[in-house]
């Protein structure tokens, strides 16, 4: 087996594992909190990363307690898991899956414009037109379809599962913008997520032991949500010779997510889901588009200079 043949392999298992998660959070509300869910699950990710970092022999108190990162992991706790799995839990809560998955899967776009504000990169009117594409689809999930009547179906659940993207892409600019591992960047969010959750849940819920089929949905998500699928794209893009060609799999995860929303859950897959969701991840492509033609061109030059 190739490198790149590892690259794909460790690519497309996370993209499957990631394509039961929305399913998976639906069963699982069923039976705990949303908060309980979101401690549960952090906790099990928290483990994850200790051992991802113990196998590499770095020390887990310096990870933590370093002084000049401390603000830092503090916050990016605060902010993922945290806030962003607290806010796209209680959407998943409120919508039926087919529309909160969809919605969430917009982080594409608050990434770009965030990018744009706070890493000053330009945009070009390819990615204005992804963006207003992408829009598009989100309107039409919300309203299922009656974009002109302007009806929402759960404004308070739609308002949820797209602020979800825009926390997501907070803490994406934080992250890039810090240069440590990334073994090491998430181990100590999860860390501090996970305490900021404890303490939530003290001062305004309660901590319940969930009967055991829930207490092992909360690991399941917390291993294939937000912990060892993490590490296996991680892998995944370390090893990848063309990165572009193996963050493009990525595409198919909401896809399939739908598909397991349909048959697992039998949620009944409405045609403005379905036409939403190909329109949120169409613009997503669109302004991946200069990006693409770039990559094709250094391509087609580097194979001009071998030949010639």
């Amino acid at each position: 087996m190739t490198i790149q043949t590892k690259s794909t392999f460790f690519a497309i298992i996370s993209v499957l594992l990631w394509s039961t998660v929305a399913t998976a959070f639906k069963i699982t509300l069923q039976g705990v909190s949303a908060t309980e869910l979101l401690f549960y699950a952090s906790l099990t990710s928290t483990f994850i990363f200790a051992i991802a970092i113990k196998i590499k022999k770095i020390s887990l108190q310096n990870v933590l307690f370093e002084k000049t990162t401390l603000f830092r992991n503090i916050l990016l706790g605060l902010i993922n898991p945290f806030l962003y799995y607290l806010v796209l839990f209680k959407a998943y809560d409120l919508l039926p899956a087919q529309e909160a998955q969809p919605l969430n899967y917009t982080w594409p776009i608050a990434i770009s414009i965030f990018s744009s504000i706070f890493l000053k990169t330009k945009i070009s009117w390819v990615t204005i037109l992804g963006l207003l594409i992408s829009f598009l689809g989100v309107l039409i999930i919300a309203t299922h379809g009656n974009i002109l009547g302007f009806q929402f179906h759960n404004v308070f659940g739609t308002i949820l599962a797209v602020g979800s993207s825009l926390i997501w892409a907070t803490f994406w600019i934080l992250n890039i913008k810090d240069s440590r591992k990334d073994e090491i960047k998430l181990f100590s969010a999860f860390f501090w997520g996970t305490i900021f959750t404890f303490l939530y849940i003290l001062a305004f819920d309660s901590l319940s032991f969930p009967k055991l089929n829930y207490l092992f949905a909360t690991i399941y998500i917390g291993f294939f949500e937000m912990g060892i699928t993490f590490l296996l794209w991680l892998k995944a893009l370390n090893l990848s010779s063309d990165k572009a060609k193996t963050s493009a799999i990525a595409y198919f995860s909401p896809f399939l997510s739908m598909l397991f929303i349909a048959i697992i859950l039998e949620e009944t897959i409405i045609f403005s889901s379905i036409l939403g969701l190909f329109l949120i991840v169409g613009g997503i492509l669109v302004q991946n588009l200069v990006q693409f033609v770039k990559i094709f061109k250094k391509k087609n030059e580097l194979i001009s200079k071998d030949l010639y």
